[in-house]
């Protein structure tokens, strides 16, 4: 029997020791202690990019506290959104830009492309009709003129209707026109009507006047049996001559006479004329006399009736007259070169429809031919 401490040693010892192994062809595989591998092992390298050793082992294997780790630094904020895009707003540093072998790179700046260049050719590629120019329009101080002395002219042609050419006017009417004459001149289109021979040329009819030495002629017109059927100005910039012509008819025949004038240039708004001859055409008898049912004299309506039927047998007589009259020539007459044949015409107003002249103290108004103002006579 063992001592007790052999025992207990050998009981300890048997605690230590592994079991016998199994014999191998024949032989005892010797006991030996597993080696360590003194070599220690590496370990993942830390964020600060060196590598750090573990421990160094003790005599019962135990290892060695290493060293703590530093603390890892926190990721930067990212401003890519889900799909790895930057964010419009908050993006305060540009994304990182690398190459094909890692390597931080520039970020290429790319320009913006340029839009196409207008094309003007059409779809076969040839040059297009270039676009006609606008008509300027006109200014609206221009309409608003135009438009006040139509309505002027139109209130103008009212205001005499009616006055026998003003033989018959009245003072107010007068005076009315007065007022749109003077109007019409401050409003004057024309500021230099001599020189404007498009609109100057042609026959001018009157309208009304107050000129006294047309009076007699306007008092035959107001006669009973007789009337003035048309007083006219004709005016010729290349001949530079006036032609002044009156008509005057009755049931029986009707008389024309005119006076031809030159005329020399003194400023653009004034002409001095000079009357040359007179000229008075054969009359003209009417083959058939037709009276009036009743004329007015001094206020007394006085039936003609009784004085048609005596001249009803004579429309054979009045006929042939007529036919031997009508093939004579005009009647001139010279008038002599005094002071008395001279005249001087200030053009006041000029447009294509409406003349206004004033000389030797008288007024006329005159309207072209071929105007729809005589259409409201």
């Amino acid at each position: 029997m063992a001592p007790p401490l052999f025992a207990a040693a050998s009981s300890h010892a048997s605690l230590l020791l592994p079991s016998p192994s199994p014999t191998v062809h024949g032989s005892r595989r010797p006991f030996c202690l597993p080696l360590r591998s003194r070599r220690p092992p590496v370990v993942a390298a830390p964020a600060s990019g060196r590598l750090q050793e573990p421990g160094i082992p003790d005599e019962w294997g135990d290892r060695s506290p290493s060293a703590p780790e530093p603390p890892s630094q926190p990721d930067p904020p990212i401003d890519d959104d889900e799909w790895g895009r930057a964010s419009a707003e908050g993006n305060s540093r540009p994304a990182p830009v690398t190459d094909e072998w890692g390597e931080p790179g520039v970020p290429e700046l790319q320009s913006t492309s340029a839009a196409d260049p207008p094309t003007n050719d059409d779809e076969w590629g040839g040059d297009p009709a270039p676009a006609p120019a606008p008509a300027p329009a006109p200014a609206p101080e221009e309409e608003d003129g135009e438009e006040r002395r139509e309505e002027l002219k139109r209130c103008l042609v009212d205001t005499v209707y009616g006055s026998d050419l003003g033989f018959r006017a009245s003072a107010e009417v007068r005076g009315e026109v007065l007022e749109l004459v003077t109007q019409l001149e401050a409003a004057n289109p024309t500021p230099a009507p001599v020189q404007a021979t498009d609109l100057l040329d042609g026959n001018w009819i009157l309208i009304y006047t107050a000129y006294s030495e047309l009076l007699p002629i306007l008092a035959v017109g107001a006669a009973p049996l007789f009337k003035v059927d048309e007083i006219s100005q004709e005016v010729d910039t290349k001949s530079m001559t006036i032609v002044n012509a009156s008509t005057i008819s009755s049931p029986f025949a009707s008389l024309s006479f005119s006076a031809t004038a030159s005329f020399d240039v003194q400023s653009p708004s004034r002409v001095q004329v000079q009357f040359k001859e007179g000229s008075f055409q054969p009359p003209k008898i009417s083959s058939s006399v037709d009276l009036p049912a009743e004329v007015d004299i001094f206020g007394q309506k006085i039936s003609l009736g009784p004085v048609q039927q005596v001249l009803n047998p004579l429309q054979q007589a009045f006929a042939s007259i007529a036919g031997s009259i009508s093939g004579q020539p005009p009647l001139k007459l010279q008038i002599p070169g005094n002071n008395r044949g001279r005249s001087w015409l200030l053009t006041t107003y000029l447009d294509k429809d409406l003349r206004i002249s004033r000389g030797d103290g008288g007024l006329f108004i005159l309207v072209k031919e071929g105007s729809p103002l005589l259409d409201q006579l």
